[in-house]
């Protein structure tokens, strides 16, 4: 199985992306270099891919363990070296859990399960840069209010 991408030149430093599925992104850079801030930068794109990697994951599985959740948001923190080529050098992911009753044990093995079976993303980028996954669970309340019950972290095991 592959994955077929390309982008295509729209003048200046402005791309449009497109893969498999058909969709388009645009694509630029910092006005800085000559951008024209009209799309996303490469690397916002490979953060973004990492979280909807393991957000895909964690919460089919919640659903499938029947959790009440009514918001969910995945949020990648990733640090970059201040030297050409900029790569990313760690990440924090983390994860907003909002609903009714939430547990804690399924959050957790949800998100176990993407880390070290499901997410392709994260089983890539952890052989190059040390990724931190943390989570929040919320109560849901009235008025879109809610209420921070549970934070935590889960640890990848290392494998010998």
């Amino acid at each position: 199985m592959s994955v077929e991408a390309k982008v295509i030149w729209q003048g200046g430093l402005k791309l449009d992306g497109t893969a498999d599925t058909g969709f388009h992104v645009p694509l630029s850079a910092d006005a800085a270099i000559g951008g024209d801030r009209q799309g996303f930068k490469p690397m916002e794109l490979i953060a973004i891919g990492l979280a909807a990697c393991t957000a895909l994951d964690v919460i089919s599985i919640l659903q499938k363990k029947r959790q009440d959740v009514t918001n969910f948001e995945v949020q990648v923190h990733a640090l970059r070296s201040p030297e050409h080529p900029k790569v990313f050098t760690h990440a924090i992911i983390e994860y907003f859990v909002t609903g009714h009753g939430v547990d804690e044990a399924a959050v957790v093995r949800s998100i176990e399960l993407s880390a070290v079976r499901y997410c392709p993303a994260q089983a890539m980028f952890r052989e190059v840069f040390p990724i931190e996954l943390k989570y929040h669970i919320f109560e849901a309340g009235e008025n879109e209010e809610r209420k921070l019950v549970k934070s935590g972290e889960y640890i990848v095991p290392v494998e010998n």
